[in-house]
C-alpha cells in the first residue's frame, strides 16, 4: 500500500521543508556517491508529499519500497496481542517510536532487500516530504550502475547490524523480565 499516488518529482525545484534534488546532497545514505552518482539516483526517485495522518506503509502488507525522509515526523507502530479474559484476545496498535527527519534519512530499507511483509506501519504525525524508491527502479540502477547499488547497501547495511543488535538487546531484556515474573 502507497501513501499517495507516485508522481514524478515537480519540476526537480527546490521546496522549503523537502528541498528537491539538493536534498540528496545531504542524505547519509548517499554520502559516499559523487554528485554524477546522486543524479543517477535521483532519476529513479519519486516526491510523495503526505498528509498528517496518512499511513505511508502498514505492518503485515508486503512492502516494494523504502523511503527519503526529507521533512517531517513519523510514528512506528506495531500490533500487539493482548489477553482480554480467560481465553479472549484482541490486537491492539503499539506506538515503538516517533521518527523526524532531521534525525533519520530514510525508512523502509528491508523493501529493498526482501519481498516479505512490513514489520510495522509508518504514520505521518505531521505533514511529510518522502522521496520513494522502488525496489525494482534500486535493482535495476544496481545492475547498470553497481558501484551505486553497492555504496548505498554499504551504507544501509550498519542501520540494519544496529537494528538486529537493538532488537536482541531488547529479547534479552523481555526473557529476563519474563523468567523473574515467573519466579514468583
Amino acid at each position: 500500500m502507497r501513501a499517495a499516488a507516485r508522481p514524478r518529482r515537480p519540476g526537480g525545484a527546490a521546496k522549503a521543508g523537502g528541498g528537491g534534488r539538493e536534498f540528496l546532497d545531504s542524505v547519509n545514505l548517499l554520502a559516499d556517491l559523487t554528485r554524477e552518482e546522486r543524479d543517477i539516483v535521483w532519476a529513479i526517485v519519486r516526491r510523495v508529499d503526505v498528509p498528517r495522518g496518512t499511513v505511508v506503509m502498514r505492518e503485515g502488507d508486503v512492502g516494494d519500497t523504502m523511503y527519503l525522509f526529507a521533512a517531517g515526523e513519523v510514528e512506528v507502530t506495531q500490533k500487539l496481542t493482548l489477553k482480554t479474559g480467560r481465553q479472549e484476545f484482541s490486537q491492539a496498535e503499539k506506538s515503538m517510536v516517533r521518527l523526524r527527519a532531521d534525525a533519520v534519512s530514510f525508512f523502509g530499507d528491508m523493501a529493498l532487500f526482501e519481498r516479505e511483509p512490513r514489520s510495522a506501519t509508518i504514520t505521518a504525525a505531521a505533514d511529510c516530504v518522502l522521496y520513494e524508491i522502488d525496489r525494482d527502479d534500486f535493482e535495476r540502477l544496481s545492475a547498470s550502475h553497481p558501484q551505486i547499488g553497492y555504496r548505498i547497501m554499504r551504507r544501509i547495511a550498519p542501520v540494519l547490524c544496529q537494528r538486529i543488535r537493538r532488537s536482541n538487546q531488547d529479547v534479552l531484556k523481555l526473557t529476563t523480565a519474563l523468567s523473574i515474573a515467573l519466579s514468583r
